[in-house]
């Protein structure tokens, strides 16, 4: 059983993470924010990439189920599958701003795996359910309701394309494309596809 505090420690604001990065933070930094022993995490969590990863994961999975209520929300307006998609990404384009420690830990976390095996293979699990969850969330279904090829090939290419916008709205936020953009973008690809069938 994990200590009380230990995995939300390092993703709240003002937090060990929020203050130094996944790169930089250490078990002690992790212990004072939670108010445990450093002997606690270890014995807990085995090391601090396991608790790191744990808490990013957890994050990214609230953040899929604040965004899931706010687009059945949107959806029960009315709203047509084009405008509920773009409001898919116009939800996503905010948490890049609103949420975005979280996402720098994504990538600092990726960079960190080619180092450590462990991480690697948890973060692998990690895109795994991601695809899963993506691909439920557009069909409007639950994870259990999405087989393995829909995964692979809806979910897999809704993460490619969150992440290609996630890169570009965390390095240069003026130019990264807005929701309309990216949607008249998918439909022009969308056509060309469809041109060579």
């Amino acid at each position: 059983m994990k200590p009380r505090g230990l995995a939300s420690c390092s993703l709240e604001p003002g937090a060990a993470w929020r203050k130094k990065g996944w790169a930089r933070i250490t078990v002690r930094d992790i212990a004072a924010a939670s108010g445990v022993s450093m002997a606690a995490i270890g014995y807990h969590f085995g090391s601090r990439e396991v608790l790191l990863t744990s808490a990013l994961i957890e994050a990214i999975d609230e953040w899929g189920t604040r965004l899931g209520r706010t687009l059945s929300a949107y959806g029960s307006e009315g709203a047509s599958a084009a405008e509920h998609y773009e409001a898919l990404w116009a939800a996503v384009i905010g948490s890049f701003t609103e949420d975005r420690t979280l996402w720098l830990a994504t990538l600092e976390a990726l960079v960190q795996a080619e180092h450590s095996d462990d991480l690697r293979r948890y973060l692998a699990t990690g895109q795994a359910q991601g695809r899963r969850g993506l691909a439920a969330l557009l069909r409007g279904t639950s994870e259990d309701g999405i087989d393995d090829a829909t995964a692979r090939s809806l979910g897999s290419t809704q993460l490619a394309l969150f992440t290609g916008l996630m890169t570009q709205w965390l390095t240069d936020p003026v130019q990264a494309p807005r929701a309309p953009e990216g949607v008249s973008g998918l439909r022009a690809l969308t056509h060309l596809v469809r041109s060579e069938v």
